[in-house]
């Protein structure tokens, strides 16, 4: 019954993992799910009372423009220029987006041909690769390792294949990893994109949850980078506003405007309350934010310290709301995965669902309390004692 392309998109060990936690919950274990990575927080009580005042006003419930309103893009625009020091068009260099998740599914439709060859991240977040096989592209992987800082070595892409490649995807701070990016990586990026003639999209979705003291970069702030490519940023994750679904994608115009045009013919604009809200967000202060910095870098300390008193060692990362750490067993990821969520109740996500160089990591999310996590930490140090 079914399209033959849905079999392609790889989404199985989510599913295994789903159908574990249904399993284990109806059997009434007690179960602590790090495995999500949606904000647990709530926005700030100015920012839900500006959404509340439009959904109450009975004119807000009409079809809006794919491009949205004007004092949204330049929200953005203003907020790119005091975050980052870029300087962006409104009118045709920010698009709004129903979640950054709408814009990087969809920019592989407005961009690639069947056939086309995309550099994807691997480990990387999935709807890359789910994105380009609704498309009909090639997917090569660009291999995340440890020692590169999980970095891809763009040296170590073949001539034939980067000519080839018509989009390269990047994601800093990143998921899974939580790995960071300097500048001077875009800067490389920006001259190989250049030479290669590549899209480059960059998806900052965690560009404001970074800890001590890190602030991590825009790869729209290299000199050039707008002549090829975009970056994508999530309003729903730096805001708490998931389930509202806002983002937006900046950059290149040209590439901006087909993204624009392909979504004016799938869909509509931006519920006019959640704009009206994101305006807000972006141009209020940002003490929020600064509180979820605060709040997850506590949760970080928390998990990393308390399981290197098991013996489980990891990296403290410095931005996103995960946590990738080394299997501490003799196991692959997925049976670790299984085996921490039957025997101790914590599901966490098995690397390799991430992709085949995701293999010997979880990832953890830093979604829950202090008060919650300190009862995984317990948990863990059990399991793990456990196990020898």
């Amino acid at each position: 019954m079914k399209a033959r392309r849905l079999s392609s998109l790889g989404a199985s060990v989510f599913t295994e993992m789903d159908d574990l936690r249904k399993e284990l919950e109806k059997a009434g274990k007690q179960l602590i799910n790090l495995s999500i990575g949606s904000p647990d927080r709530s926005p700030s009580a100015e920012i839900r009372k500006v959404l509340a005042e439009g959904v109450l006003d009975g004119g807000s419930y009409g079809y809006t423009l794919t491009r949205g309103t004007e004092s949204f893009r330049s929200g953005c625009a203003r907020w790119y220029k005091e975050r980052f020091g870029v300087n962006l068009d409104p009118e045709k260099e920010v698009l709004p987006l129903m979640g950054s998740q709408d814009g990087l599914a969809h920019i592989f439709l407005a961009l690639c041909d069947p056939g086309d060859v995309a550099l994807i991240p691997d480990p990387g977040y999935p709807i890359y690769t789910a994105g380009l096989v609704l498309a009909g592209g090639e997917k090569v992987a660009l291999p995340l390792r440890e020692e590169n800082g999980f970095l891809p070595d763009l040296s170590a892409i073949e001539d034939e294949v980067a000519q080839q490649a018509k989009i390269m995807f990047l994601n800093y701070p990143n998921n899974p990893t939580a790995a960071v990016a300097p500048l001077s990586f875009f800067e490389e990026v920006v001259d190989f994109a250049r030479r290669n003639r590549i899209v480059v999209c960059h998806d900052a979705a965690y560009s404001e949850l970074a800890f001590d003291g890190y602030r991590p970069v825009s790869f729209l702030q290299v000199p050039g980078a707008k002549e090829v490519g975009i970056e994508f940023h999530s309003v729903s994750k730096t805001y708490n506003l998931a389930g509202v679904r806002l983002g937006f994608a900046v950059g290149n115009g040209e590439i901006i405007g087909a993204l624009a045009e392909l979504k004016s013919n799938i869909d509509y604009g931006v519920f006019e309350p959640a704009l009206q809200a994101g305006a807000y967000a972006l141009s209020a202060s940002q003490e929020n934010v600064e509180q979820n910095r605060r709040a997850y870098q506590e949760r970080r300390d928390i998990w990393v310290k308390g399981c290197a008193q098991a013996g489980w060692s990891m990296p403290s990362p410095r931005g996103s709301m995960f946590i990738w750490a080394p299997v501490p067993t003799a196991q692959d990821s997925r049976s670790f995965a299984f085996a921490l969520a039957r025997e101790a109740g914590v599901i966490v996500v098995p690397g390799v669902a991430f992709g085949e160089y995701g293999e010997g990591y979880v990832r953890i999310g830093m979604v829950q309390d202090q008060e919650v996590l300190q009862e995984a930490v317990r948990r863990v140090q059990e399991f793990l004692a456990a196990q020898g």
